[in-house]
């Protein structure tokens, strides 16, 4: 389990306290339910981008609260030989094994509403995926494999060099091409 995975709990948790909100009070808001609450406050599983997105807004704070380092005001330059630190989310397929592992490459950028990420996306034998759906736009570029984007009632395959734009309040989900591993460039946007 990597460390930046036990702080995306730990933040969590101190923010519903600090706000004096239970974690059934949470759920509410949230629409997610109180046991994967629990779970991700926990570190006993960290989902996909969706609900971590839902918790954000339950609390009024934008989703890169969760994943900063610091605030630099100004640009921030994320050099290739300093990205080892990543994320590991679930991509809530019925095995909680199968996951992505997300490179955040502008943390420490203050007051973001992109989030930029390169994801490594493990080979998965999963022909079913639960779709989500959330406010905001992304962008997606395949820099190496190959992807597939379950988007509304299509899918769309891409490969290398290949990208795809679309908005996230339909309901989606990325993945690996079956039994085929991925590396993307990822941009989220979320509206705050």
């Amino acid at each position: 389990m990597s460390s930046q995975h036990t702080i995306v709990g730990f933040k969590i948790k101190s923010m519903r306290e600090s706000q004096h909100l239970s974690i059934e009070e949470l759920s509410e808001r949230s629409g997610l339910s109180a046991e994967q609450i629990a779970n991700i406050e926990n570190d006993e599983f960290l989902p996909s981008l969706g609900p971590l997105i839902k918790i954000a807004r339950a609390l009024g704070v934008r989703l890169g609260t969760f994943l900063d380092d610091n605030d630099e005001l100004g640009p921030v330059v994320c050099r290739a030989s300093e990205r080892s630190s990543s994320i590991s989310f679930s991509n809530d397929t019925t095995d909680a094994r199968k996951h992505m592992d997300y490179h955040p490459l502008a943390k420490q950028k203050a007051g973001r509403h992109m989030e930029p990420f390169i994801i490594d996306i493990q080979p998965s034998e999963e022909k079913e995926f639960k779709l989500s759906a959330h406010e905001g736009e992304e962008f997606i570029y395949v820099m190496g494999g190959e992807v597939e984007i379950a988007y509304g009632k299509e899918k769309y395959t891409l490969g290398e060099g290949d990208s795809i734009f679309y908005d996230s309040i339909v309901k989606h989900h990325v993945h690996g091409a079956e039994g085929k591993a991925a590396k993307i460039l990822a941009v989220v946007y979320i509206p705050f």
